[in-house]
């Protein structure tokens, strides 16, 4: 019998359930022993279920080929098999909240990558290096839902990793006003250039409801925990304006920030903070965690996409081009990976950290 906590991957056969599969394989925690998709893919084994849809770079691991698929409709025939879930759903906002909240209604804790509950307010939105004391709110949060361990937990979205830790690392010198402009991977919508054909030599200036998140997100994660109402308030000491278009990149999210201090910190200060920047993951040395969360590139050309998506397993961001400013103090390019740290490694972080903290335990 495996000591390792039971797994279900709920929406198993999109791109990001495939990458949760993909990253759990081998993991030293968590084992996938149930997955979940829609109606149309229940009853069928993993591998016929995904046929030639598989859309990682390495193969399908062989633990989850045989694995048949469930209705994920079905959630007391779901949950009662595992521990907890990882939630990457296709369907209406609205449908997304429901369910998993059901899942959380069977004592099943779910982590997210879904946009749905990031803006409930009992529900944490976390950045494992960032704001792990949020978690905290998970205990009103069961008191509204009437558990003793299920939940819902969720990470932010992929377009805020490649400048909200920077920022974040640069606290201390009380950056103020931020532009950014956030050049995003198509595998950020689900699609490979064989799915979309038309994004190849081509730049989209719009992705739907991307630069609200970009602008808001990095606030809540940046907010306090209101012990009176039970919830995160969101930080209002910094104003973030942002663009995010869609490039023909497969796996990186880029960003070119410009920012406003309060103080006037220097380059070698700036850099100095980079560097030196590491969370409660890198404490708790969690399976996934970079040992490095962000690195400063010095060359000019740098951090690339091809060079430099993967720094670290795709957990860490690469950072360079920090230089001042003519209208602005500083500048900076950021990158990071959408569908590791952005989406799918950034949710196991989270569980790992949540497992760490106590709040995910064997049923």
């Amino acid at each position: 019998m495996s000591d390792k906590l039971k797994v279900g991957i709920l929406g198993g056969t999109g791109m990001v359930g495939q990458r949760f599969i993909s990253l759990l394989e081998n993991h030293p925690w968590f084992e996938v022993t149930v997955i979940a998709a829609s109606p149309r893919s229940a009853g069928k084994t993993y591998e016929e279920a995904v046929g030639d849809r598989w859309k990682m770079d390495t193969p399908m691991p062989e633990a989850v080929k045989k694995i048949v698929v469930h209705n994920v409709n079905e959630v007391e025939e779901v949950a009662k098999d595992v521990d907890f879930v990882f939630s990457a759903v296709d369907m209406s906002k609205d449908e997304i909240k429901a369910i998993e909240e059901a899942y959380a209604k069977t004592e099943t804790p779910v982590v997210s990558n879904n946009s749905a509950h990031r803006w409930t307010p009992d529900v944490p939105m976390v950045v494992p290096e960032i704001n792990p004391e949020h978690m905290k709110v998970i205990e009103y949060q069961k008191k509204r839902l009437g558990t003793t361990r299920g939940f819902v937990a969720v990470k932010p979205n992929c377009s805020i990793q490649s400048y909200a830790p920077v920022l974040t690392a640069w606290k201390e010198f009380e950056p103020y006003e931020v532009v950014a402009t956030t050049y995003q991977a198509i595998s950020g919508a689900g699609k490979t250039f064989k799915d979309w054909p038309e994004m190849v030599e081509n730049v989209i200036p719009y992705i739907g409801g991307e630069e609200e998140k970009s602008e808001k997100e990095p606030l809540r994660i940046w907010g306090h925990i209101d012990e009176a109402k039970g919830e995160i308030v969101p930080a209002d000491d910094v104003k973030i304006t942002c663009q995010c278009i869609r490039v023909p990149v497969l796996n990186g999210h880029t960003a070119a920030v410009f920012v406003k201090f309060k103080k006037q910190p220097t380059k070698e200060q700036l850099v100095n903070a980079l560097r030196e920047f590491s969370g409660l993951p890198q404490e708790l040395k969690l399976p996934s965690a970079p040992e490095h969360f962000i690195q400063v590139m010095e060359e000019d050309d740098r951090p690339q996409v091809k060079l430099d998506v993967d720094y670290e397993n795709g957990m860490g961001v690469s950072v360079g081009r920090i230089r001042e400013d003519s209208i602005y103090d500083w500048k900076f390019i950021g990158l990071s990976h959408n569908t590791v740290r952005g989406a799918a490694g950034g949710a196991v972080l989270c569980a790992e950290l949540l497992k760490a903290q106590g709040y995910i335990t064997k049923k």
